[in-house]
């Protein structure tokens, strides 16, 4: 089985690239983020003529998250449990092929200090407690999606420039690690222990070309799906395609 997790910056803006990466790829699950769409005005049609269940959780204009899979999804749950007031679509989970999936979308938090940093932080202390109860499932389990936190430095082309960057606080950094403490593996790390394994670059600045990227999507594995990890990596080709998202595709594979 592979998993991937994809930002695709606007799913009807990306539609022919998304459409030509899954008949290409043809990848197992999919978990989308920032599909920038309300529920009734994603391409589900043309998606699930490829042989896709599909399930949404949708915003107009921002944000957005969905789930697509060969199989049926079932146990759907849209939205990050913890704040009826929070109205941001950036959290939807289902379960396919004895696999509990999550697709999210972390907030960027930019500019910090300041309320959207706050609320990254609040949501991420959210995030926290929803994966410490799903562990209690002790089922396979994969948390994919933009965490919108690069790690490490060396997660990062230039530290430097980065340091006032909410993706890179100390206190982002603290809630990740506080995520993956609970018992999570970083499937990429897992495989890749030092190389870069970058998954997003800016449109500015010949990021893309120079490969001054961010490694920010991510797939945390629960205990029981890390037993069943392959492989791991970037599927780097989509970022080259014409018009693309700014981020490719990150993925695991299970047996």
């Amino acid at each position: 089985m592979k998993v991937y997790t994809f930002n695709v910056n606007g799913i009807n803006a990306r539609l022919p690239q998304l459409l030509a990466w899954l008949a290409n790829a043809r990848p197992d699950v999919v978990c989308l983020q920032e599909i920038k769409s309300q529920d009734a005005t994603c391409p589900r049609l043309e998606i699930e003529a490829l042989g896709y269940h599909m399930e949404t959780h949708g915003q107009k204009g921002f944000n957005g998250v969905a789930l697509l899979s060969r199989e049926p999804l079932t146990d759907i749950v849209r939205g990050l449990p913890g704040d009826d007031t929070d109205e941001q679509s950036r959290w939807i989970e289902g379960t396919t092929m004895g696999l509990k999936i999550v697709s999210l979308y972390l907030p960027n938090g930019n500019p910090q200090p300041g309320p959207k940093f706050d609320y990254k932080l609040a949501w991420m202390d959210r995030m926290i407690v929803r994966a410490r109860n799903l562990l209690l499932e002790e089922q396979p389990l994969i948390l994919a999606g933009d965490y919108n936190v690069c790690p490490t430095n060396n997660d990062v082309h230039n530290p430097s420039a980065m340091a006032e960057d909410a993706l890179m606080q100390p206190e982002s950094r603290s809630r990740w690690r506080q995520l993956f403490n609970l018992g999570y593996l970083d499937a990429i790390r897992a495989i890749e222990p030092t190389a870069h394994c970058y998954s997003y670059w800016d449109y500015q600045a010949g990021a893309w070309s120079k490969d001054h990227g961010l490694r920010i999507d991510h797939l945390a594995l629960s205990p029981q799906a890390a037993d069943r990890l392959k492989d791991a990596g970037v599927d780097r080709k989509p970022r080259a395609l014409e018009k693309p998202s700014d981020h490719t595709p990150v993925w695991c594979e299970l047996t």
